[in-house]
């Protein structure tokens, strides 16, 4: 399971990610924005992904808002989270080989749609290489 959000900025590329994901057969949660609101707080639905993933509702999550900084920051406030920010597929490989991140957050102002899907497919099907990667994420969480 995915779980999902974005702020205002990133509202339209996720209701277009999540018909990719339906048509790719991926299981999604939409943790908000659920409408498009000028005024909303990015932080709500970083926190509310990042809850996903750190209790396990979600296997994954992804975040959009318009640079993916602020979600970063936000989500990796969340124990057990470990969210990256990237634009190209070798950063999202390693980060999964190496850091076993399980938040990628995307800025809709810097990646298109279709790079987008590419960054998010290299993150789902990627695997943590655990070993001394492992220990180092042990070394981060004690």
């Amino acid at each position: 399971m995915i779980a999902i959000g974005s702020d205002h900025n990133g509202f339209e590329m996720k209701e277009q990610l999540k018909k990719w994901f339906d048509a790719n057969g991926i299981k999604w949660t939409d943790e908000g924005n659920t409408a498009l609101d000028k005024d909303d707080d990015y932080p709500v639905y970083a926190k509310a992904v990042a809850d996903a993933v750190s209790s396990g509702r979600a296997d994954r999550g992804v975040l959009i808002c318009g640079t993916g900084i602020g979600m970063m920051i936000c989500a990796n406030r969340t124990s057990g989270v470990r969210a990256v920010n990237s634009t190209d597929e070798f950063s999202v490989m390693r980060s999964r080989l190496h850091n076993d991140a399980n938040v990628i957050c995307l800025g809709a102002s810097v990646v298109s749609l279709e790079t987008a899907e590419r960054l998010i497919d290299v993150f789902l099907n990627t695997k943590f290489e655990g070993g001394r990667h492992q220990r180092r994420l042990d070394m981060i969480d004690g």
